[in-house]
């Protein structure tokens, strides 16, 4: 008997859409290896079987193994021809073998231009059908999901899905030719590693590259200040004399011999303001708040509430809207996170309120809401699940209530014939802020009661040095601000992008620095090809896949216009490719020797990682054989060098990961516990104790290991942090 086959996204996506539209219990079966289900709705036969993300990517049609550029050939094929995605065929052959006795299909992907293009691909190339209805959710909870499915579109959303593949062939034919362009580039200077930009990528960096040349060329200048400290009404005060900074000390001196005499209160100032309640949570907010408060990166911030949608605890987290339309039910949900107990008494404070009304913000997204709890009560969830939840739920409460009211105090006082301000600031009436605890942060700094007239004891008046400061280096939250601000990849790439110019080896730290290769990448692309990494030209073809959805423009003309435009950049870049890869090796080889190097050695040369026969690796001199300094290293794990010192000797504190494992903390000098930043001799707690002495033990054992025991074999190169990749699926 023919049925109607449902297209989920992911296995738990379709555990869920089964069990919501089931009128019983659904029959679980095994097909291939992959679990679908089987049940009736009404008199309807309905299978819906699970994908596993994208089952089609964009690969070149023709690989003669050498590699060439421009190449435009391109065509859509099974993930799992890449072999690192074999595992993807099982799911693969199960909607294959199922489509055969379906007689209508539905695409219950997630409703972004992703999801669109994921069920698109399935129902062309497996199923056979160019089109079928479309359920539209934002959340997988049971009565959702039986509206999406009840009042499904009758058709595909295809502006959706051929923004989707615009943006995909976009993605693929700017990655792909870009990174053979940088990577030939640096080959035919000698270097072997692959390299790789993108489309987004490369603007992206361009960004974080621009704010170290600042940082870079900034010049501090000297100024001054003027500060009084005293005593009022059985309180310290602080006081800066009114004019500010100082820009020439002698001024600042002369001011500071007109301050002698009597201190007292010249005015107090004192207003009220109403401080609002934040708005819904869209994806960037998120991601910019949890790496704020608890330094998640984007990308985990992401994982974390992926993996809350899909047990139904909170809506889709792909959005970029900051409203909650009505229909989402506010009271349902409040009475529902209300009956878990970290919730009972916020949301009683809520519920007692006679409307229910959130402030909106500005963004919107016409496929989905902001992100919002669903009312499910999260089990089985990780500690960083968890957290992520809380603060959801936290934010979506916060927005029911009514502004905070604050208070700002300004104090003049008059020291001698100079003026000093000081100004305090308090919170009058909590309100929305004793619901979002602890994610409220404002300042409370308090001024002693006061009023015109009172005595001031002053306890001194200083001239206090100061530097005028470089700008600050952009955070995993800043940049994400900075990206969505120029319009650079979506809510949901972005997070993905800056993870590839971590795992590419051009950025490190949480506080974002360029390292030497992403540096030399940038400065050769924008030298020689500044169009690669144009942020204009990046928000130009933003602008135009979003006039695909709107029904302006179509794919085709969207395509054609970035194919013209890349012939044109690369033409120019063969014409300079030997420059420019000259200057991606030297990047490149400045990078090595950051990677390695541990420090400056007593003998003025550099103490560096190296590697002896066998390949198990030591500390030794560049100065060798004059200078035969060296130190042991453990041979096995993952060797970082932190950018953090040791503070007893200065050298660079060492990381080392093994699977499953923490990682060890050490200076290869002073041993294990300088990694935690005490001096030699400060008393360590009793895990610390355990694990230096088990990395001692391990390192002393692997130093004592004569090398003449190892296998004669070539010594180990050392590498980068950029991996080598084949170019298939280049990143943007």
């Amino acid at each position: 008997m023919p049925y109607t086959l449902v297209v989920a996204e992911k296995p738990s996506a379709a555990a869920k859409i089964a069990y919501s539209l089931a009128e019983g219990e659904p029959k679980k079966l095994t097909g291939n290896g992959v679990s679908y289900f089987r049940f009736k709705r009404g008199k309807e036969d309905i299978v819906v079987v699970p994908a596993v993300g994208h089952l089609f990517a964009l690969f070149e049609k023709k690989s003669s193994g050498m590699w060439s550029y421009p190449t435009f050939d391109v065509a859509w094929k099974p993930t799992y021809v890449n072999r690192n995605n074999y595992w993807a065929k099982k799911y693969f052959q199960n909607i294959e073998a199922l489509a055969k006795g379906a007689d209508a299909f539905v695409s219950a992907t997630d409703y972004d231009r992703e999801g669109s293009v994921i069920a698109y691909n399935i129902l062309r190339f497996i199923c056979g059908v160019k089109d079928g209805r479309r359920m539209k959710f934002s959340t997988l909870t049971k009565s959702e999901l039986e509206e999406a499915y009840d009042q499904a579109a009758p058709h595909l959303d295809m502006p959706q899905t051929e923004a989707g593949l615009a943006r995909h062939e976009l993605d693929w034919l700017w990655g792909i030719n870009t990174s053979r362009a940088l990577t030939l580039a640096l080959r035919s200077a000698g270097g072997y590693e692959t390299l790789s930009t993108g489309r987004v990528q490369g603007p992206t960096l361009k960004i974080l590259e621009e704010r170290e040349r600042e940082i870079a060329a900034f010049k501090p200048e000297p100024y001054w200040e003027l500060e009084l400290v005293g005593e009022l009404n059985g309180g310290e005060i602080t006081a800066l004399h009114e004019h500010g900074s100082f820009w020439k000390k002698q001024e600042a001196e002369e001011t500071h011999r007109k301050t002698t005499g009597a201190a007292a209160v010249e005015s107090v100032q004192k207003q009220e303001y109403d401080q609002p309640p934040p708005v819904p949570f869209d994806l960037t907010t998120l991601q910019r708040e949890a790496y704020n408060l608890f330094k998640y990166s984007p990308k985990q911030t992401l994982d974390y509430a992926q993996a809350l949608y899909e047990r139904a605890c909170i809506s889709y987290p792909r959005t970029s809207s900051q409203k909650l339309p009505p229909k989402i039910g506010y009271k349902k949900i409040i009475q529902e996170l209300a009956s878990q107990p970290g919730y009972r008494d916020l949301c009683a404070v809520l519920l007692a309120r006679e409307k229910l009304c959130p402030r909106q913000g500005e963004k919107e997204d016409p496929a989905h809401p902001a992100i919002y709890p669903t009312g499910t009560k999260p089990t089985g969830v990780t500690e960083q699940q968890r957290k992520v939840y809380d603060l959801i739920v936290k934010r979506f409460l916060a927005t029911f209530s009514d502004a905070a009211v604050r208070e700002t105090m300004k104090m003049a006082i008059v020291a001698g014939t100079e003026r000093f301000m000081a100004e305090g600031a308090r919170t009058v009436a909590a309100n929305w802020m004793e619901l979002y605890k602890p994610y409220a942060r404002f300042k409370e700094v308090l001024l002693p009661p006061a009023k015109a007239g009172d005595k001031v004891k002053v306890k001194s008046i200083t001239v206090n040095d100061k530097e005028t400061q470089p700008p600050k280096r952009l955070t995993q939250a800043t940049i994400l601000k900075e990206m969505e601000k120029k319009n650079l990849g979506t809510k949901a790439t972005r997070a993905g992008i800056l993870q590839t110019l971590y795992d590419r080896g051009y950025i490190k730290e949480k506080t974002i620095e360029v390292t030497e290769l992403g540096k030399s990448v940038i400065g050769a692309l924008d030298k020689h090809c500044p169009d690669i990494v144009s942020v204009e030209l990046t928000e130009r073809f933003e602008k135009e896949m979003e006039e695909i959805v709107e029904g302006k423009r179509n794919s085709d003309g969207v395509v054609n216009e970035a194919k013209a435009e890349l012939i044109k950049i690369l033409a120019d870049f063969k014409k300079k490719e030997k420059q420019i890869g000259l200057e991606l090796i030297t990047g490149m080889r400045k990078l090595i020797k950051e990677q390695s190097t541990i420090g400056v050695c007593p003998c003025g040369g550099s103490l560096e990682v190296r590697y002896a026969r066998g390949g198990k690796r030591f500390v030794g001199c560049t100065g060798y054989p004059k200078c035969t300094q060296t130190f042991s290293l453990p041979h096995t794990g993952a060797l970082t060098i932190l950018g953090k010192k040791c503070e007893a000797c200065g050298l660079n504190i060492v990381s080392i990961r093994q699977s499953g494992k923490r990682p060890w903390h050490l200076c290869v000098r002073c041993g294990f516990v300088n990694a935690y930043g005490r001096k030699p001799g400060a008393a360590k707690p009793e895990e610390e104790a355990k694990e230096a002495k088990a990395v001692e033990t391990k390192a002393t054992e692997s130093a004592a290991e004569p090398v003449k025991k190892a296998k004669r074999r070539p010594a180990a190169r050392k590498r980068t942090a950029t991996k080598k990749k084949t170019d298939k699926g280049m990143p943007t």
